[in-house]
């Protein structure tokens, strides 16, 4: 059996791989090829160039030619770089360099990638047994020592130039870019590395002086949304950019570079612009230009604070402006009654809410700004009556019979902007006090245009504001919807003869009301005793007290016709108390009113739109020293008359306002240390303050709160640490 024949070295590598294989690869890339087969060898070729190389391996020692092929591989592809590749870089620049670079580099791929395939063998034993790079990294090694490290400066530079040259309009060639940014990325074996450092770096540091250059033309010479359209343009051209032709890792390194140059370090001069800074949009409903404002500065850090800020100061002054115009409007005879103003109030909150959740895109710190500018100018009173009681006013004139004509879709709509203007009073208990008396008066005249309409109001403040605040409304509503009941279960039992009907009211539900010890007609006084024999049979341990200045009456009264007159009760007792002629003192005698009712009853009688009772002398006030008797000279073109009084009770009583605070401040300290047992001063103040949602007191009231508390010992101060209270169990 014959042995294999030995193959020596310099044959090997002369006859049949260099030859053969080798420089039949180098003439190929010098004079070209068909790039889009760059199938260069047929198969038999190539299995013959790696037989050999495979033989040459497998020889016993001292013929074993690994390490040298090893070493001829590196040296091959050393000698090309250095006597093919170098000189036809040398002497290229600028947009030339590149593609020449291109071209050079896609040929190394194309010749590492065949030797690679030449010199298999050594990847598969030689190179794993001795550890050393693979075949592709040192060809890829060799191109970066020898030609990527000696061009590299210039590439770079020529690249950034292209970059540059695109920014500013030109059309370029982004195929090139990107074919460079390959190679640097190739360069990095692996990693980012040189393309971070070689071209990155490099790339930043030339936004950064272009957008700085650039954003400084633009803040002189435009208006602030013609800047932001250009801002937005080139971050989305520098967006566009790497996903043409950068690594994807650069975007935000890129972007943030350009926000700071065109956005962050611009930003108060942009917002604070005079004529087209961020106020002025608000101003002039500039919607895309601020959608467009925020979205750019939302870009930044901390860079939507500072607009904000700018949102918050202009809504306030708009509302300012709506408080002060009421406050040029107010005369001697100002009433609680000014539904143009709470309409101007809900028109601009309607109008930021909308631009706080379009333009804004809801952002909690728009949300915060408007609603500290409605609490800032919401809370400021002017005149005789504050504005929780303009807007209780506003929505009674909605809900009561002969106030607004409204559908039933624009009073729900008013009432829901209404209930959301209210979350910004800082005293809600008032608001709420109001509310009840004239929920009240609207209930118990028979006032109220809706059911419905005012349960729905008492819904959504309780949603608001929970059941606490509106426990009383809802049990006032109840009271009448039993009411209806007894009623009923009373006439069946009882005939009277004329229509009488009794309301009966929970006295913790409704507002107090001053019981009247008046001298009742004796028709007025059959039916109350009568009702009340009923009613103590119905409830044997509940007390009926009787408010006669709440109730009202129709009184059939004859001159030259017959009219209906529908009056108040205490109206009624005063028409039925005449007979003759009467001195005002008399008058009063008669009925037993106090003075001020009195008054209040004979003004409307004798000197409003119907005199049904002449007084004399004639004069627009009553005094001590007039005299009364029936008009009989009273005619009137309608039969049903209705003769208002002015109200005899107050829209509120401050003083079970103060008192309900006081209640609650004692009750909010008491809860507070009952579970902190030890509480500084200033800590408890602040618990307190925090506790309180339908008011803000004054510190001084809450410090008064804790001074009577230890008064009756339900706390202590600590007699260890200064300024600290101990909750006494």
């Amino acid at each position: 059996m014959n042995s294999p024949k030995i193959i020596a070295l310099d044959e090997g590598w002369n006859n049949e791989i260099k030859a053969k294989a080798i420089d039949v690869l180098e003439e190929m890339l010098n004079n070209g090829f068909d790039r889009k087969s760059q199938r260069l060898f047929a198969p038999k070729e190539y299995v013959q160039t790696y037989t050999t190389c495979y033989n040459m391996c497998t020889q016993r020692s001292p013929y074993n030619w690994s390490e040298q092929l090893y070493q001829r591989h590196g040296e091959t592809i050393c000698q090309y770089l250095t006597q093919t590749v170098l000189p036809a870089l040398r002497h290229q620049r600028a947009d030339f360099l590149l593609v020449e670079l291109t071209k050079r580099w896609a040929n190394h791929k194309i010749m590492n990638r065949w030797m690679q395939k030449f010199f298999m063998y050594l990847d598969r034993y030689y190179v794993k047994h001795h550890s050393l790079p693979t075949l592709d990294v040192a060809g890829l090694k060799h191109f970066k020592t020898l030609v990527y490290n000696e061009v590299k400066k210039d590439a770079v530079a020529a690249m950034i130039a292209l970059v540059d040259a695109e920014r500013d309009g030109a059309i370029v060639d982004r195929g090139l870019v990107k074919n460079c940014v390959e190679l640097l990325e190739a360069m990095g074996m692996g990693s980012l590395d040189a393309y971070v450092s070689d071209l990155e770096d490099q790339l930043l540091a030339s936004t950064k002086e272009y957008y700085k250059k650039k954003s400084q033309e633009w803040v002189e010479s435009d208006d602030t949304p013609t800047y932001l359209e250009k801002a937005e343009t080139a971050l989305d051209a520098e967006k566009a950019r790497v996903q043409n032709y950068l690594n994807a890792a650069t975007e935000p390194k890129l972007l943030r570079v350009c926000e700071l140059e065109i956005l962050e370090l611009r930003e108060t001069v942009l917002l604070e612009k005079d004529g087209s800074g961020c106020r002025a949009l608000l101003a002039n409903d500039k919607a895309d230009d601020l959608s467009r404002m925020y979205r750019l500065f939302g870009r930044v850090p901390n860079g939507l604070p500072p607009m904000a800020a700018l949102v918050r100061a202009h809504i306030e002054g708009m509302g300012n402006d709506i408080i002060n115009r009421r406050e040029q409007r107010l005369t001697d005879k100002d009433t609680n009654q000014d539904p143009g103003f709470v309409k101007e109030l809900l028109s601009l909150h309607d109008k930021y809410l909308a631009v706080v959740q379009d333009q804004f895109a809801g952002n909690s710190l728009f949300q915060k700004a408007l609603k500290e500018a409605f609490v800032a100018f919401v809370n400021r009173d002017v005149g005789k009556y504050t504005n929780a009681e303009l807007m209780s006013s506003f929505c009674d004139r909605i809900l009561k019979s002969g106030g607004e004509k409204l559908s039933d879709e624009d009073v729900e709509t008013y009432l829901e902007k209404t209930v959301q203007l209210f979350s910004y009073l800082t005293d809600k208990d008032l608001f709420a006090e109001i509310y009840r008396n004239q929920l009240a008066k609207r209930l118990l005249n028979q006032r109220s245009a809706s059911d419905d309409a005012e349960r729905m109001f008492i819904g959504k403040l309780k949603l608001r504001c929970g059941s606490q605040f509106t426990g009383k409304m809802e049990g006032m509503l109840n009271d009448l919807a039993i009411g209806v009941d007894h009623q009923s279960d009373f006439d069946a039992q009882h005939k009277l003869g004329i229509d009488f009907s009794v309301q009966v009211l929970t006295t913790g539900y409704w507002p107090t009301f001053s019981a009247i010890d008046a001298h009742l007609p004796p028709e007025i006084v059959q039916c109350t005793r009568v009702f009340k024999e009923y009613y103590d049979a119905k409830n044997s341990k509940r007390r009926l007290s009787w408010m006669y200045s709440l109730g009202n009456a129709v009184v059939k009264a004859t001159f030259q016709k017959t009219y209906d007159l529908q009056v108040s009760t205490l109206q009624a007792i005063v028409l039925l108390a005449f007979n003759d002629d009467m001195a005002y003192d008399q008058v009063r005698q008669r009925v037993n009113l106090p003075e001020e009712h009195v008054k209040r009853v004979l003004h409307s009688l004798s000197c409003g739109k119907y005199k049904v009772i002449a007084k004399t002398p004639a004069s627009s006030t009553i005094k001590n020293t007039d005299t009364f008797k029936v008009n009989a000279s009273f005619s009137c073109p309608m039969r049903k008359i209705r003769i208002p009084m002015a109200s005899l009770d107050e829209s509120h009583n401050p003083k079970r306002v103060e008192e309900d605070r006081t209640v609650a401040i004692e009750a909010a300290v008491v809860r507070i240390m009952k579970a902190r047992k030890t509480l500084s001063h200033q800590q408890l103040l602040a618990e307190v303050l925090s506790q309180l949602a339908f008011f803000r007191p004054n510190p001084k009231v809450i410090k008064r709160r804790i001074e009577a508390l230890i008064d009756r010992e339900y706390l202590e101060r600590d007699p260890e640490v200064q300024n600290s209270y101990r909750y006494l169990a």
